[in-house]
């Protein structure tokens, strides 16, 4: 006899999604729910493109957001103690990656190791090999081998996974070295989706990619259309108050709506 139902094996990369979806819901987050306009930078981008310069879109953003957290550090900084934050030279951004592991399509991170030294272009081909290398279900990062303690960890139960990341979390150093100190999730990109999601981190501060639409705007008493991004940000008010959150996405939504940055990315 037919079972009116069906099991489904979750892949062992799905736990750690748990555990600090759990720890982050606890996290002093703001949400900032935003609007780019892209059209202009993503004519430059074509524009690269058409010169023979193939930077990704993704690619773009990631290094917009190395270089306003250069200008605003505290933005991704950890916090040491409750008189100390820690701000590390380095950012390390921690990017999720769809890979298909036995059939199926699962996330998986990959800490891209100092964007604010790297090119777009080079960043691109980073993620882009990350998308092509095989992975098993071993695989915890991409590009990092997994430890003794990390396949312990997926055999643990829940109650001491997530006493382990706090252990992790009050170690700034560790958590800097495991998971660098932003995240940029593009779920987005996947397909078109009028709206925000609203996703979780451990991370000082995190991004969450929505889609490009097409959406009427006005600009000087005209309505045009115009290419418009849906973003999240979730920023620690554990690290940063108001006035600076307010400056920190100020001049991000300048660089992304202006392209500035793409200004002398010719290969």
């Amino acid at each position: 006899m037919n079972e009116p139902f069906s099991y489904k094996r979750i892949p062992r990369s799905r736990i750690a999604t748990f555990d600090t979806f759990s720890l982050g819901i606890l996290k002093h987050h703001v949400s900032a729910l935003l609007e780019f306009d892209v059209t202009e930078s993503r004519k430059k981008l074509q524009d690269l493109r058409r010169d023979g310069t193939n930077i990704s879109f993704n690619a773009w953003i990631i290094k917009v957001i190395s270089c306003i957290i250069q200008k605003h550090p505290e933005a991704s900084a950890y916090l040491y103690n409750k008189k100390k934050l820690i701000i590390f030279n380095d950012i390390n951004i921690s990017i999720i990656i769809e890979k298909q592991i036995n059939g199926i399509k699962v996330p998986i991170p990959l800490v891209l190791e100092k964007t604010n030294e790297k090119s777009a272009l080079e960043i691109t081909l980073e993620i882009e090999n990350a998308k092509n290398r095989e992975l098993t279900n071993d695989d915890i990062v991409i590009n990092k081998q997994p430890g003794l303690l990390e396949r312990i960890y997926y055999r643990m139960p829940g109650i001491l996974r997530r006493y382990i990341w706090k252990i992790i979390l009050r170690n700034p150093k560790t958590a800097f070295r495991k998971m660098g100190s932003v995240a940029v999730t593009p779920v987005g990109m996947i397909g078109k989706i009028n709206g925000w999601f609203i996703h979780r981190s451990v991370h000082p501060v995190s991004f969450g990619i929505g889609s490009i639409l097409k959406k009427a705007v006005v600009i000087d008493n005209d309505i045009k259309i115009r290419e418009i991004l849906n973003m999240t940000i979730l920023v620690d008010h554990d690290v940063i108050d108001g006035a600076p959150m307010v400056r920190f996405l100020k001049d991000l939504t300048k660089h992304i709506e202006t392209g500035e940055l793409i200004n002398g990315m010719k290969a």
